[in-house]
């Protein structure tokens, strides 16, 4: 195995969020510092994709803010993310739904699934 990979397999923080995927609407409680201060604001809105697997995997989620796209980018290992909450589950085909980013109104929704 190589080095870098036994130092990253020691050293990776492990938290336990609960399963969500692609289409799925989470809110992330993302602690941010300002000067000596810290506090966590909320991010919601929905998960995009989820890439390379293992310690590097990062999520990406989208969210309308003042009637413009806002994406961003997390990576799960992240000591900065306090909670990652489901809100609902959405039934897509794809694991990648970037068409999202041309849709708008009703269009740009995505159906809930049933369990």
């Amino acid at each position: 195995m190589d080095l870098m990979k036994v130092v990253e397999n020691e050293f990776a923080v492990k938290k336990e969020f609960p399963e969500f995927k692609a289409g799925d609407t989470v809110t992330v409680h993302y602690k941010i510092k300002e000067g000596n201060k810290e506090r966590i604001q909320n991010y919601k809105g929905v998960v995009l994709q989820r890439k390379s697997p293992g310690h590097n995997e990062t999520f990406t989620v989208r969210k309308i803010s003042g009637g413009i796209g806002v994406e961003r980018i997390f990576p799960v290992n992240s000591p900065f993310i306090e909670e990652i909450e489901v809100n609902k589950h959405g039934r897509v085909r794809r694991a990648r739904i970037f068409y999202l980013r041309s849709l708008t109104g009703k269009k740009a929704r995505i159906k809930e699934k049933r369990f």
